[in-house]
């Protein structure tokens, strides 16, 4: 579960994302737009507006996202969303997980959000973590997830001095094996879907894991949807006074 409060309310709120499954079930019934290879939902209200961007896999592509939120106005305050890989066997995948603080395997600088509870860390590596990865990870730094944006979110965030927050979804877990994904990538961070399936389509044995892997992502970006909906209206006023789209999924 996502762990600590909210800060008071701000008028403007940025949630950043690396794909567009992963902020499907939070931005249904918001207004789209894609604009320099960004895609953007927004949802006014009263007070302000949340807006949610996504640009692909990686920190660049995260970087680009903030920017083009940027571009119609500062956010006050910034939240890392999606799927992530778990580094430990307690993280079950299809959940949803509030992080603590964020490592650049890169650099190895260390951010932290604006408020935590749970000393849960996440690592955010250039590459997508295989099986052996996640061990070396998990051994490395000691920490429970993997992902390829957070840090950049975090980085941007401080160098601005607004609040950083990050729930992510757990779309793997520890041990679970899967093709390389890396090879999917393209370089500019979007993931290449055909090519993904026609890979799969020759090679039967990974039906199971990815079926399973679909399915968890499914329940995690729900997950996220509703974590991330309690983190900045628990009580649903905001959503009420202003006709939120589809309150209720």
């Amino acid at each position: 579960m996502v762990s600590g409060k909210r800060v008071c309310a701000v008028s403007r709120v940025a949630i950043i994302a690396a794909m567009a499954g992963e902020l499907k079930p939070l931005v249904r019934g918001w207004v789209h737009e894609r604009r320099d290879r960004v895609d953007l939902w927004r949802w006014k209200f009263d007070e302000g507006e949340w807006v949610a961007a996504c640009a692909g896999a990686g920190v660049d592509a995260a970087t680009r996202a903030f920017a083009a939120v940027e571009k119609d106005g500062a956010p006050d305050m910034v939240i890392s969303v999606g799927w992530a890989g778990a580094l430990t066997e307690e993280l079950k995948a299809g959940r949803v997980y509030g992080v603590s603080g964020v490592i650049d395997l890169r650099t190895g600088e260390r951010f932290r959000p604006a408020v935590w509870n749970d000393e849960r860390w996440l690592v955010t590596s250039p590459i997508v973590a295989d099986e052996a990865e996640k061990q070396r990870l998990a051994a490395a730094y000691s920490a429970h997830l993997v992902d390829m944006e957070a840090s950049a979110i975090a980085r941007l965030a401080a160098m601005r001095g607004i609040p950083f927050y990050c729930i992510k979804g757990v779309s793997d877990g520890f041990h679970d094996k899967l093709p390389d994904f890396n090879r999917f990538i393209r370089p500019d961070g979007r993931f290449d879907m055909a090519a993904m399936v026609l890979f799969s389509i020759l090679r039967p044995w990974y039906w199971p894991s990815l079926a399973r892997m679909g399915e968890n992502s499914r329940k995690a970006s729900q997950s996220i949807r509703e974590a991330v909906l309690d983190f900045l209206d628990e009580r649903a006023y905001i959503r009420e006074r202003n006709g939120y789209p589809n309150l209720k999924h």
